[in-house]
């Protein structure tokens, strides 16, 4: 099953990525402080490109997959951040999101705006009962973005992680749809094709 893209927000159009953000996509991942908390450092572009391939799926993903967004401000053409989502698991209706922005853009509150819409993706469009958000626990402006959502912090995992030579600790963030409705009013409307 597929989306029926661009969605839109006030302020930004969401949209699948395509080969064509190549420059961007590097842009983005190559930059140290984007990918500090990351699993992956640095890519140049040859890894750029491959990592954007993999990225560049159109299709929902099925359970233990994910699917990437590209983001762009309305008007400028340009791809300003990705978001993601996972499908954690079909029996207990859970998703997972995440989001990378680049940080010339940051403090304007789009990687916010961008996340809740696919979080109301998964709630409304795609009949999520939970999604989640796993974080660095350094990583203080991606906690703030799902602490503005209305996401709670249910775990903080104490060196659960070993990443990139250092042990790190994880936070975990989640909300439930009926918490999500409560918050951000009524459910939003998503097109789809087989």
């Amino acid at each position: 099953m597929q989306l029926i893209y661009p969605l839109s927000t006030e302020r930004l159009i969401i949209r699948a990525l395509t080969p064509d953000d190549v420059e961007r996509h590097h842009v983005l991942f190559a930059d140290p402080d984007v990918v500090r908390y990351l699993y992956f450092g640095p890519f140049d572009r040859p890894a750029a490109q491959e990592h954007l391939a993999r990225r560049s799926i159109v299709d929902l993903p099925v359970e233990g997959g994910w699917i990437n967004f590209g983001v762009e401000v309305k008007g400028e053409g340009v791809l300003i951040g990705e978001l993601a989502m996972g499908f954690v698991s079909a029996t207990h209706a859970h998703y997972e999101v995440g989001y990378v922005f680049d940080p010339a853009y940051a403090g304007h509150g789009y990687a916010t705006e961008g996340t809740a819409m696919i979080v109301e993706l998964a709630f409304s469009g795609l009949g999520a009962h939970r999604v989640s958000g796993r974080l660095d626990a350094r990583n203080d402006p991606s906690a703030g973005v799902l602490e503005r959502l209305g996401m709670r912090r249910e775990a903080n995992f104490i060196e659960n992680e070993y990443v990139k030579g250092e042990w790190t600790d994880e936070l975990v963030y989640a909300i439930l749809a009926p918490e999500w409705r409560a918050l951000h009013g009524p459910a939003k409307v998503f097109e789809f094709r087989n």
